[in-house]
């Protein structure tokens, strides 16, 4: 099939399948991302996150992630959401992110992306490739950026003029040829109220971050004791941090997710008198089935909870 009329068939089927928007970029080695990436490994800026290591030239070249690839499709959507802004506008309590308030949005994703393939495949004929969702060393934001889904902001997440930064990420690797959109140009500007706002200093110059110093590491990654100097930073953020997020002026421009697996669960909010850091493992399974959340697991999710109950004792 034509590549454009290829194009334009599946740029209409991800967004029948409930994306909010879909970019195509050429599959070859991110060199300049590839530079980056290495200086930023080398000064342990990782922190314990050694998986960021493993399989660089997978990482930072699609074609030996997936042989023969030629095309990166990403894919993402919003889960910015109504009720979540109401309650952490209402209530001074324990917070989650809010990406992980709904279902895993693994699970969300992959399915779809599967469909987008299966259509892909039944359209052009026998394909090779391969779906992703945080699920292999693929660089989303980097590819996102060249399929002009947004650019990089100063706090290191991808932004985008309709949806700001509250929308999550996939791809889709094919050996098919598309016609493929240009990068998107920074807007940040001379703004700088994600880095002023950073409680640790985690963003410590533009486009750099210090894992070992973001909250979202410490409750989500860190396996060890959280160290004292962050307890007060951390607030109310009991898994994960939104505060860069929230004070970003194009995310409140931003469009309302519609997609009902993202939206929060009641559960998860309410009641707000729930006391986190004493729930047992077998509550945690349960009040967390199916969300981003297991992945701290109960011993490191209790930690953080303890110290936000502290901070706000």
């Amino acid at each position: 099939m034509d590549p454009l009329a290829a194009t334009i068939k599946v740029r209409q089927k991800a967004l029948e399948l409930g994306f909010d928007r879909i970019g195509f970029a050429r599959a070859e080695p991110l060199d300049e991302e590839a530079r980056r990436l290495e200086e930023w490994l080398k000064q342990d800026l990782h922190g314990s996150m050694d998986w960021m290591q493993t399989h660089f030239d997978k990482r930072i070249d699609p074609t030996l992630l997936v042989p023969g690839s030629k095309s990166v499709i990403s894919v993402i959507m919003s889960y910015r959401f109504e009720n979540n802004e109401l309650y952490d506008a209402a209530y001074h309590n324990p917070k989650i992110a809010k990406y992980a308030r709904g279902r895993d949005y693994h699970k969300v994703f992959k399915t779809r992306l599967k469909q987008l393939f299966r259509f892909t495949e039944e359209l052009i004929g026998s394909i090779h490739g391969r779906v992703f969702v945080d699920s292999a060393p693929v660089m989303d934001k980097a590819w996102a950026q060249r399929a002009g889904l947004g650019w990089i902001g100063k706090n290191s997440n991808l932004l985008n003029k309709t949806h700001g930064s509250w929308f999550l990420i996939g791809e889709m690797i094919v050996d098919v040829p598309f016609v493929y959109d240009g990068p998107e140009t920074d807007h940040c500007g001379t703004c700088t109220r994600c880095i002023d706002a950073c409680p640790t200093d985690a963003i410590y110059e533009p486009y750099r971050v210090d894992s070992n110093r973001c909250i979202s590491y410490l409750t989500i990654e860190l396996k060890d004791q959280i160290p004292e100097e962050y307890h007060k930073q951390m607030g109310e953020w009991m898994f994960g941090c939104d505060i860069c997020q929230d004070v970003c002026p194009w995310n409140r421009k931003a469009e309302y997710g519609h997609v009902d697996d993202l939206r929060p669960r009641d559960h998860v909010l309410y009641p707000a008198d729930r006391n986190w850091a004493e729930i047992t493992e077998e509550e945690f399974d349960e009040i967390f089935e199916g969300s981003p959340v297991r992945r701290a697991r109960h011993e490191w999710f209790t930690r953080s909870a303890d110290i936000v109950a502290e901070n706000l004792s």
